[in-house]
């Protein structure tokens, strides 16, 4: 069978106009399974048979059609009119035109200038940003919502399964989106983690809440984050924690240095604010800040300033 539609395709291919080629792959593709992708941490999306589906491509969509490049409804499959809005974001930012989703793709969309579908008096609302903090805790699966250090309103929330855990650490809602549908319900509020994409947002499976049940995100009952969405302005804090924790009591250390990229370095930032040698976020960015303070917690305890966090580090600060 894969011999007789490996024929019929470059028949298609080769003597069918562009309209009928799609139709036709299309037709053929009702024969096959698809490649579930339902990941978060910048997986590629491309044209592919059969086609790709899953979570990962409904946000590619909802996002594109925010912008004005897709203007179908999201349906989680990535076909040919999907690589097609991809390429032309792809031309209109001045990235290859490959009609490939890579990570540089992902950051344009998610995290590029040009947010959408935020209310018009969020636009430099520096005051009111500061004054309002969410706090998430994956353990009792409640989401917080303080204002002037008071708390004003608590959600229950699901989060990310063991093999998926919603991002521990100290981030900023980077992106705010109607409606995008599925299981992202009816709002959207996107994090700023640096190595996947995260949000805030409703869902179609209520009965997930109060579970762990997501790939990473945060899930709240669609008349909940309705509530939310007008109260939270773009880059307003959201610190999520685990009983009231950003790392773990059970860390498996690995060797850090700067440029360093993931988890672990947040749980390294929470350890040395804790010590009050580190006053930037717990984002999970090794930089020049979080390297300085590594290199004067290391003399503070007589050790070589390397500024890389190993396992005499690890131990010095308690972690392990």
């Amino acid at each position: 069978m894969f011999q007789r539609a490996v024929v019929f395709l470059v028949t298609v291919f080769l003597i069918c106009p562009a309209g009928l080629q799609a139709a036709a792959v299309e037709e053929m593709q009702a024969g096959y399974s698809y490649m579930q992708i339902d990941r978060t941490d910048f997986p590629d999306l491309y044209l592919s048979n059969p086609y790709l589906r899953g979570d990962a491509v409904w946000m590619v969509q909802a996002r594109l059609r925010e912008l004005k490049y897709y203007d179908k409804e999201p349906d989680g499959i990535y076909d040919f009119a999907t690589r097609e809005a991809v390429s032309l974001f792809q031309v209109a930012h001045g990235l290859e035109d490959t009609g490939i989703v890579t990570k540089p793709v992902w950051e344009a969309l998610m995290f590029g200038e040009g947010n959408v579908s935020c209310l018009a008096a969020e636009a430099g609302d520096n005051t009111r940003r500061q004054r309002i903090l969410i706090i998430v805790d994956v353990a009792t699966r409640r989401l917080t919502l303080y204002e002037d250090e008071k708390e004003v309103a608590q959600y229950p929330v699901a989060v990310g399964k063991s093999k998926t855990p919603t991002p521990l650490g100290e981030w900023k809602i980077v992106h705010k989106g109607l409606h995008w549908g599925g299981g992202f319900g009816t709002r959207w509020m996107g994090l700023n983690v640096p190595w996947g994409v995260y949000g805030i947002h409703g869902t179609n499976n209520p009965g997930s809440i109060g579970t762990y049940a997501s790939h990473g995100c945060i899930r709240m009952f669609n008349q909940h984050v309705e509530e939310l969405y007008p109260r939270v302005p773009l880059g307003t804090r959201v610190k999520i924690v685990e009983n009231g924790r950003l790392y773990p009591e059970d860390l498996n250390p690995v060797t850090l240095k700067k440029n360093a990229v993931g988890q672990k370095v947040v749980y390294v930032q929470s350890r040395l604010k804790e010590l009050g040698l580190e006053f930037d976020r717990a984002d999970g960015r090794f930089g020049n800040m979080t390297e300085l303070a590594v290199k004067y917690f290391q003399v503070w305890h007589g050790m070589e300033p390397t500024g890389v966090v190993d396992e005499d580090t690890y131990r010095a600060l308690g972690m392990i």
